[in-house]
C-alpha cells in the first residue's frame, strides 16, 4: 500500500513539474509573441509586471554601469523580473494558506516564466492589437487553466482567487476579471484607451479560458431517477465522495412503475466518473444534469496542496 502511495504521489509530482514547464512556456509564447508585440497587457500580477516594465523603459531609464559593462534598468526590470518580484510576497500567503507542495511547484512555474521570459524571442508574426490579444489569451488562459487542474498555481492572482475563493465560492476566472479593471484603468493612461480596452477584451477571453479548463470549480446539479436506489447511491459514494439526498415512492407516469430520486451535486470535473458510476450500477436510469448557481452549505472539494 505504502508503495502504490508513493507511485501515485511520484506521478502526481511529475504531472505538476510537467504542468508548470509547460506554463512557462505559454506565457513567454502569449508575452513574447502576441500580447507585447501588440501593445496589450496581460492579466494580473503578469500584467501588472508588464506595467512597471513600461514605466521604468518609458520614465526612469538609467544606463548603469557595471563590472560587465552598461546595463539599463529597463533591461533590469523587465517583465519576467518583475514577474518573479511581485509574486514573491504572494509564496508566502500561499505557504501559509494554501499549501506547502503547492506553494513549490507554483514557485517553479514562476521561476520557469521568469527564465524563458528571459531567454527567449521571437519574431513578432504580427504587431494588430485585436489578432494579439485574441491569441496571447486563449494561449495564457490555457496555460494557467492547465496548471491549475494539476494542483499548482501560476502565481499571482491565482494564489488570491484560490484563498478568495474558499471564502466566497467565486470562480477563478471571475475573480481575476474583477481584479484586472486596475490594471485596464492603468494601461489606458500609460499606452492609449484603445490598446486598454482591447487588453480588456484579452482580460476577458483569459478568465473564460481558465475557466474551460479548470473545470473542478464548477458545480453541477444531478438528479437520478432509478428503480436501483441502493446500488447507484453506494456506486456514487463510493466513486465520488458526494452526499445524496433521497426522495423515497415517486412514480413514473409512462409504465407507473415505483421509482425513487436521488439529488447530489459535482464539479464539471466529475462527470466522467458519474457516467462511470451509472453505467456500473444502473445504465438504464433516467439521468438530468444543470449548471447550479450557488451553493450553501458544506460541498467537499479536494485539498489543495
Amino acid at each position: 500500500m505504502q508503495e502504490l502511495d508513493k507511485l501515485i504521489r511520484r506521478h502526481q509530482n511529475m504531472s505538476r513539474l510537467s504542468a508548470a514547464f509547460l506554463y512557462g512556456i505559454c506565457v513567454t509564447l502569449a508575452l513574447n509573441l502576441f500580447w507585447e508585440p501588440g501593445g496589450i497587457y496581460a492579466s494580473g500580477i503578469t500584467g501588472a509586471a508588464q506595467l512597471v516594465s513600461t514605466i521604468v523603459g518609458r520614465w526612469f531609464n538609467v544606463v548603469v554601469n557595471t563590472p560587465f559593462g552598461k546595463v539599463s534598468t529597463a533591461n533590469i526590470l523587465s517583465t519576467g523580473t518583475m514577474l518573479f518580484v511581485l509574486n514573491v510576497p504572494l509564496f508566502v500567503l500561499a505557504w501559509r494558506r494554501i499549501g506547502h507542495r503547492f506553494t513549490i511547484f507554483t514557485f517553479l512555474a514562476v521561476a520557469f516564466s521568469t527564465i524563458m521570459l528571459r531567454l527567449l524571442s521571437f519574431p513578432p508574426l504580427t504587431k494588430d492589437p485585436i489578432i494579439c490579444g485574441i491569441f496571447g489569451a486563449v494561449i495564457n488562459g490555457f496555460g494557467t487553466g492547465f496548471a491549475l487542474r494539476n494542483n499548482i498555481s501560476t502565481g499571482g492572482l491565482d494564489i488570491l482567487g484560490i484563498v478568495i475563493r474558499k471564502k466566497t465560492g467565486k470562480s477563478i476566472g471571475q475573480i481575476n476579471i474583477f481584479f484586472n479593471a486596475f490594471i485596464i484603468l492603468l494601461a489606458g493612461f500609460i499606452y492609449s484607451w484603445p490598446h486598454a480596452l482591447i487588453s480588456a477584451l484579452s482580460i476577458f477571453i483569459n478568465g473564460k479560458m481558465i475557466d474551460s479548463m479548470y473545470t473542478r470549480q464548477q458545480r453541477m446539479q444531478v438528479m437520478i431517477v432509478t428503480a436501483h436506489p441502493k446500488e447507484v447511491t453506494a456506486a456514487i459514494q463510493n466513486g465520488l465522495r458526494r452526499g445524496i439526498t433521497i426522495v423515497h415512492d415517486v412514480e413514473g407516469a409512462f409504465r407507473h412503475e415505483e421509482m425513487t430520486i436521488l439529488f447530489t451535486v459535482i464539479s464539471r470535473a466529475e462527470m466522467y466518473d458519474l457516467e462511470v458510476a451509472m453505467k456500473n450500477s444502473d445504465p438504464y436510469a433516467f439521468v438530468s444534469i444543470t449548471d447550479s448557481v450557488k451553493i450553501l452549505g458544506r460541498f467537499y472539494e479536494p485539498k489543495i496542496g
